[in-house]
């Protein structure tokens, strides 16, 4: 009596393209001054939600301060530009909105 094979189906395994979401990185630059516990804030914050920013400390650089008075119109601290959204102050609510968090 012959014997009969099994006929075993070799499942496929389709692959599924994944789509690439590229993020736009925003360029975030925060003006601030040492003593300022609301830059503090702004930098604990930008760092809990692993954002790059980068820190200008307006208090020893005075070039920098005035290009930040020219943006802002403000000589108080924090001010925050992302991507030419300036932001006065430390608002949390404003961040995530505008960093679409």
């Amino acid at each position: 009596m012959p014997v009969k094979k099994k006929m075993v189906k070799k499942k496929t395994m389709k692959k599924v393209a994944k789509k690439k979401v590229t993020k736009k990185i925003p360029n975030i630059l925060l003006y601030r001054t040492q003593s300022c516990p609301y830059c503090h804030m702004a930098e604990d914050f930008f760092k809990a939600n692993k954002i790059s920013f980068k820190s200008i400390d307006v208090g020893t650089n005075v070039k920098a301060a005035q290009e930040m008075v020219k943006k802002s119109g403000q000589m108080g601290v924090p001010v925050i530009d992302i991507n030419g959204e300036i932001i006065v102050g430390f608002d949390k609510a404003a961040l995530k909105k505008v960093l679409k968090l």
